[in-house]
């Protein structure tokens, strides 16, 4: 369970949205969530690569490494 507070905007446009077509709000957070938790995940895992960058490899150490060359 999750409970969060919600500026009075958009709440109300959140309960507008519930309103107008029959869905809950839960579920409109829901396919918000769904939809944008991968974007957010890689970009914070992208950020955090280039805070603290790892290991870089040439295109063709990368090619070898995954079993590319033949």
């Amino acid at each position: 369970m999750i409970s969060l507070r919600l500026g009075k905007h958009l709440e109300d446009r959140l309960e507008q949205l519930a309103e107008g077509t029959g869905r809950t709000k839960t579920y409109y957070i829901r396919q918000l969530l769904e939809a944008h938790l991968d974007e957010m995940e890689d970009r914070y895992l992208a950020e955090q690569r280039l805070e603290t960058p790892g290991p870089r490899l040439s295109s063709d150490e990368m090619r070898q490494e995954l079993g590319l060359d033949h």
